[in-house]
């Protein structure tokens, strides 16, 4: 935006013969005398002028989320950084002596116009305050040369009454720009919100919209004066981080301050739209205007624009910088002196020489342990940023995912080196950092991997050593599509996963045995998100008892049974048969009834040896 502004600059300057005023400086007295004297009109040669100027103020909405109301820190900022861009002497002037600019319809092309009410009456106080001095002058210069008379008791009373009617006017005048000067239009607006029911309060937003139309008015008339066009750029972040109807009255504050046409500002609004989206619909008061966020954004916003994906030069130079921002990349050595009472010392006394001795070993030590850990950090850190590796793809071009990713490194290698005591056969660095972006970019994934790799460890079926992560999850997938529902707020924490499946499948293929020494070291894994899902897996593997069966029922068809099987078998099957008989005759005793009983004889079939 400022090279576009240079750039039209550039481009009228070379059609025209003037040059834009100077609004600091040596320019704010010709400012003042403006401000004061004359009147702006809005010609036809102004409305053509394509050279702007940007003011940009940046709100901050979570610095105000404490306020009930968070619009009115909206104009209080708004109006505290115009205050600031151009001094306070030239607002206070206006809000005083000032003009709303004027708008002609004929072809005149002067763009001032001299204030006659203004010039007269100043000019009549000056006179009145010139004439009141003088009549004072002259009656006491005659009561001290002794001519005391009626006349010069006259004479000194109409010198005072014009003295004083003409100075209290201008002393006014001061007192109100003074006034303005103190009170700055953001005090006025802070007085308004502290008082208590402020918002039932007849003429508050009366008096709110004024200051707005007052800096409007002020505004417009530096456009005049400047041979400029002027726009003031508010950018409002933080907006994700409040509550829902703050965020729906902030939103009807920018409404409000853009819905006149000629208003010169604009909002430049750095949310995320889905978190915005579901504010709007939560908010109690925007029911039936806002069922769907989207849509009022639609309604609202005039430029949508989403912030590209950033490219490989651009992701790495973040990454180097978010790197090369550490300033504890170096184990520092903390020297820590051991406090005794007063009783210990004399027995620390005794042990004085021994501990002098084996100091300097274990000072060598240290010494070798940090600076390996020294090495194996900046090792990790490389490789986020390394182009010729593939681990900058999985990072995502979120600025604070970044730096969350580069401050985790150096914790989980320096676990991951004291749980290997000195054997460095374990997870190597790359590995490290591969995991922590791993544990970064999908939490809801790796922890139902771990979870069903816990699971089959405490059943006894654990699989080997060598078996990868991935082919543990695959297997258990379909099992958590099932538990969407349950875990849906979890799951959206995840990021692509495509990406999950060539990162675990084919770029870092890691193995049981590595996840089960990672995880050891894992600092930046929620551990509850693995306890809800064992939870939830726990409680779908319950099956409900089946109904106990009551003896009087069994009785009648044991009896049954039993008549069955002591008919005779048809020719072809007796033995066969027999046997069988025989076998539900036991289970008949033993309570129990068995379907294979049922299937010996046909509906209808008779047995050669009768009932």
């Amino acid at each position: 935006m400022q090279q576009e502004a240079a750039q039209r600059e550039r481009e009228e300057l070379q059609h025209v013969q003037w040059r834009p005023r100077a609004v600091s400086g040596w320019g704010v007295p010709q400012l003042l005398w403006y401000l004061v004297f004359l009147q702006p009109i809005i010609t036809e040669v102004h409305l053509r002028r394509r050279n702007v100027q940007f003011l940009f103020i940046r709100f901050s909405a979570w610095q105000y989320e404490g306020t009930d109301k968070l619009w009115a820190g909206l104009v209080t900022t708004l109006c505290e950084g115009i205050r600031h861009h151009y001094g306070a002497l030239p607002f206070s002037v206006y809000s005083v002596l000032g003009n709303k600019p004027a708008t002609r319809q004929d072809c005149c092309q002067s763009e001032w116009h001299c204030r006659r009410r203004v010039c007269l009456g100043l000019l009549g106080l000056l006179a009145a305050l010139s004439l009141g001095v003088g009549l004072l002058y002259l009656s006491l210069g005659g009561h001290a040369l002794g001519h005391g008379s009626p006349n010069g008791s006259l004479l000194k009373a109409f010198g005072g009454a014009a003295t004083t009617l003409s100075g209290s006017g201008l002393l006014m005048a001061v007192y109100s720009v003074g006034k303005h000067l103190l009170v700055s239009q953001r005090k006025k607006i802070e007085r308004l919100v502290s008082r208590e029911k402020f918002g039932s309060q007849l003429g508050f937003m009366c008096e709110v919209k004024k200051e707005v139309e007052l800096l409007t008015d002020f505004l417009c008339f530096l456009e005049v004066y400047q041979r400029r066009r002027l726009r003031v750029v508010l950018e409002v972040t933080g907006l994700d981080t409040c509550y829902p109807d703050r965020v729906v009255g902030l939103l009807n504050a920018i409404n409000t301050l853009l819905s006149d046409s000629h208003a010169p500002f604009i909002f430049i609004l750095v949310v995320d739209p889905s978190i915005l989206a579901a504010c709007l619909e939560s908010a109690g008061n925007m029911k039936g205007t806002a069922d769907n966020g989207y849509l009022f954004l639609n309604r609202t916003v005039t430029l949508p624009f989403s912030v590209p994906i950033m490219g490989r030069r651009t992701k790495l130079q973040f990454l180097h910088d978010a790197v090369q921002s550490r300033d504890d990349l170096l184990y520092r050595e903390i020297t820590r002196k051991p406090w005794l009472p007063g009783d210990a010392r004399g027995e620390s006394a005794q042990l004085l020489a021994v501990q002098t001795q084996t100091q300097a070993g274990a000072e060598r030590g240290q010494s070798r342990i940090d600076a390996e850990a020294a090495r194996r950090i900046q090792e990790a850190l490389f490789c986020l940023h390394d182009e010729r590796d593939c681990l900058y793809e999985y990072v995502p071009d979120n600025v604070v995912s970044m730096r969350r990713i580069v401050n985790t490194v150096p914790i989980t290698v320096r676990l991951l080196q004291q749980q290997q005591q000195g054997d460095f056969g374990g997870p190597t660095p790359r590995q490290a950092v591969a995991w922590v972006v791993l544990a970064n970019q999908w939490p809801c994934r790796l922890s139902w991997a771990l979870q069903c790799l816990e699971d089959r460890q405490q059943t006894g079926g654990a699989p080997e050593g060598r078996a990868r992560l991935w082919d543990v999850f695959r297997d258990n997938s379909r099992e958590l599509h099932t538990m969407t529902k349950a875990l849906q707020n979890v799951l959206d924490l995840d990021g692509d996963p495509e990406l999950f499946e060539r990162f675990l499948g084919a770029d870092f293929p890691f193995t049981v045995a590595e996840a089960q020494s990672l995880l050891r070291c894992t600092v930046n894994l929620d551990h509850s998100i693995r306890r809800r899902m064992g939870l939830i897996r726990a409680v779908s593997a319950l099956k409900p008892p089946s109904p106990p069966k009551s003896p009087a029922r069994d009785a009648p068809h044991a009896a049954h049974r039993t008549n069955s099987t002591s008919r005779a078998p048809p020719s072809g099957r007796a033995a066969g048969q027999a046997s069988e008989g025989h076998h539900a005759g036991d289970l008949t005793h033993r309570g129990k009834l068995w379907p294979v009983a049922c299937a010996l004889f046909r509906p209808g079939q008779s047995s050669p040896g009768g009932p």
